[in-house]
């Protein structure tokens, strides 16, 4: 006799696993009785017992997942998509799947299985949800900055695509914070290589490098530095008026950074002084997109 006070979907799965054992018996007497009856039907009826129904799986993965038996939510995740595929419950479960596998560490499958999300439910409710999950799998695979940064570029792509597609959703807020950070580590990653060159006094290719920090990389933290680097490498050149003016810009937005200060004294060192490079100019262009203007 069942419980009153049971989820109603494990009432539906002991009278689903009664239903097929009488089932499976009544064949099996059939069959004993008659060589001629269709064995596919017996194991049809066999697969149909073994068959859990969508929802018990689904609220088992969310057990295991509460519990941190991340690799049981998993199977059970992945049971309803194998056993229910295209069911409103596959779709519930394809993007929980998503999350057990970056919350278990294995980003991959959170971004493959997000990916397969988004490919098949683009205009679902948990889309949103789906992509976050991709771009927090991304972002925690950033490496240091000495490193390659492409896992920093997938995370950025990623989190533009949370606010940018879905504004309104809970997770756009976050998303912006973290694709910040990501351009950050991309800039920073720049500026390292810059640095390089520019210690190897390979100036052009240390200043292409500045300069992009400046142009695609304006809101990061290291506008400033690449300013002040620029400073020195075109100073290192003998092309004073674009260490003027590559000051000036400096100044003009920064003008409390120490980094201006000592672009300020290596220019006095020669008798120059920062000056405004013409509005149309790399660095007039680069003075109102630090600025906004």
């Amino acid at each position: 006799m069942s419980n009153p006070h049971d989820h109603p979907a494990l009432r539906r799965l002991r009278v689903a696993k009664l239903t097929g054992a009488l089932a499976l018996g009544l064949a099996s007497a059939g069959l004993s009785g008659c060589m001629s009856s269709d064995t596919s039907d017996v194991e049809a009826l066999a697969l149909a017992a073994e068959t859990d129904p969508p929802d018990v799986l689904y609220n088992q993965g969310l057990a295991n997942l509460e519990g941190g038996r991340l690799g049981e939510a998993t199977k059970k995740f992945e049971a309803i998509d194998r056993q229910h595929p295209y069911s409103e419950w596959a779709r519930k479960a394809l993007v929980m799947s998503a999350f057990a596998s970056y919350r278990g560490g294995d980003y991959d499958t959170a971004i493959n299985s997000s990916k397969r999300y988004l490919s098949l439910y683009p205009g679902s409710e948990e889309a949103a949800y789906a992509q976050y999950i991709m771009g927090l799998a991304y972002y925690r695979q950033i490496p240091d900055v000495t490193r390659d940064q492409k896992e920093a570029a997938r995370a950025a792509a990623a989190m533009r695509e949370v606010f940018e597609k879905y504004p309104d959703s809970e997770y756009a807020d976050d998303a912006r914070a973290k694709l910040r950070i990501a351009r950050d580590q991309l800039a920073g990653k720049e500026m390292q290589v810059g640095r390089y060159y520019l210690e190897r006094r390979e100036y052009v290719a240390a200043i292409n490098r500045f300069k992009n920090v400046v142009d695609v990389y304006s809101d990061s933290r290291h506008v400033e530095e690449a300013l002040a680097r620029l400073t020195e490498a075109y100073y290192a050149m003998g092309l004073t008026r674009e260490a003027q003016a590559a000051a000036s810009v400096l100044g003009q937005n920064f003008p409390d950074s120490q980094w201006y200060r000592d672009s300020y004294q290596l220019l006095q060192s020669n008798g120059l002084s920062p000056r405004e490079g013409s509005a149309t100019s790399w660095f007039g262009v680069a003075a109102r997109k630090i600025t906004g203007a």
